[in-house]
């Protein structure tokens, strides 16, 4: 095999630090640990810290911002799983360069994801040792936490590693951790049958991401659509929603991630213009879906006349919860408008996707309040007073850290992760 010359293998600042880039880590720990002061004060004092309270004679909800949060932040990771599924069982070769940072989002999104679920918990010690105990594997529960977290966390760390080994082999040499990366390329030497055997392995695992990211995120909707007893969440259209809401999220995270960081997508012109297109047209897609679903479920109920889910679609039209409700819905609107207008031009901007983008999360994070809130507060069967809930500062730090810890990561995976396509293993991929 040719030699490589060091040029062929750019390091894309692995390893380093510039002036920025440490101005920003350090913003991100002051977040984070204003997020455990506020962690710190609910461990101490209770829940009672939190705008959460019980429903009915507590008049609040009980779930609030941590599960709002756990539901966006999973449902990336879950929905970057699917993205990564298609793109290698249709050998989308384009958008081979996605493939990993997309790994990398689900791997840091599920453990922020669940860290959340563990902040939600008043004691969180005592739930993962009940959790093991009195686990019952018919609860929707019971999914969210094995398919969800242990399955296909493993799954996805295993996948990247497994179709990063070319690219470690690469910069082994190269870079000055070079035994690091000799090590964790674990004798890999681009012979034919590797390289054929990789191929093999990385369509078999596209294959399992997708079947298990489907799954996992339609757990997490079942987990709400199983509850007869609490309308607006009573519905065979959560689970499917909560597919098309994580995968939209996933693909306009990605988008951010390429609009921040262009250098990790290396290639020529037409190939970054076909990764921009095929982002907008995929969020177009995704946004569109997630609109129908909501379209449908709004006719369905407005055609209910049921007394106690009329409650909670007046509390989504028109009272405390009108504004997260329009708001969400406005917004996916307005994505689906810009990224349409694109698509029928064929003209892709990168800073117009980037927008698309922002306002797509924000609409999802909206969303999320919006499955969560209202059917706590104003779905009582019982004749309880209608509740209501305000996120306090705990809630706010605890989240924002979580937050920061999820970029943090990310940027912290980067410089030691290789993750970007280099080299012969960027030539490689192209004729995959």
């Amino acid at each position: 095999m040719a030699t490589q010359s060091q040029s062929e293998f750019p390091s894309y600042g692995i390893t380093k630090i510039n002036l920025w880039l440490a101005i920003g880590i350090v913003l991100l720990l002051a977040v984070i640990a204003f997020g455990v002061v506020g962690y710190y004060r609910q461990l101490v004092e209770g829940e009672i810290v939190t705008g959460m309270r019980d429903v009915g004679t507590g008049a609040g909800a009980p779930w609030g911002l941590y599960i709002a949060f756990e539901l966006y932040a999973v449902g990336v990771g879950f929905g970057s799983m699917i993205l990564v599924g298609i793109i290698g069982i249709f050998r989308l070769d384009a958008m081979r360069p996605l493939v990993k940072p997309l790994a990398l989002t689900t791997i840091v999104s599920l453990i922020v994801g669940y860290m959340a679920v563990m902040a939600d918990l008043g004691q969180p010690l005592r739930a993962i040792i009940n959790i093991a105990r009195y686990a019952r594997p018919m609860s929707p529960f019971f999914g969210t936490f094995t398919v969800g977290l242990v399955t296909a966390l493993t799954a996805t760390i295993v996948f990247l590693y497994l179709d990063s080994r070319p690219t470690l082999a690469a910069m082994a040499k190269q870079s000055r951790a070079s035994g690091l990366w000799r090590f964790l390329a674990a004798g890999y030497r681009d012979t034919v049958e590797q390289r054929q055997r990789r191929r093999n392995v990385h369509f078999a695992m596209s294959a399992l991401l997708l079947v298990l990211g489907i799954a996992a995120a339609s757990s997490s909707g079942f987990v709400f659509s199983m509850q007869p007893a609490r309308p607006g969440w009573f519905s065979a259209l959560q689970s499917p929603s909560f597919v098309a809401l994580g995968a939209a999220s996933a693909t306009a995270i990605i988008a951010i991630i390429v609009g921040l960081l262009p250098a990790l997508f290396n290639g020529s012109q037409t190939d970054k213009r076909r990764i921009h297109g095929w982002l907008n047209n995929v969020m177009l897609a995704l946004v569109g879906l997630v609109l129908y679903f909501l379209l449908t479920e709004l006719i369905t109920v407005s055609y209910s006349g049921q007394l106690h889910q009329d409650n909670v679609t007046e509390a989504l039209f028109t009272g405390e919860y009108a504004w997260a409700f329009w708001g969400s819905g406005g917004l996916f609107l307005l994505a689906f408008v810009f990224a349409g207008m694109q698509t029928i031009a064929r003209s892709y901007s990168l800073p117009v996707i980037f927008a698309i983008a922002i306002i797509i999360n924000v609409a999802a994070w909206l969303k999320r309040l919006v499955v969560v809130l209202p059917s706590l507060t104003h779905g009582n069967l019982l004749p309880y007073s209608e509740g209501s809930y305000s996120p306090t500062w705990v809630e706010y730090a605890v989240t924002a850290g979580l937050v920061a810890l999820g970029i943090l990561g990310y940027i912290i995976l980067l410089k030691v992760m290789p993750i970007m396509l280099v080299g012969r293993d960027q030539q490689q991929e192209a004729q995959s």
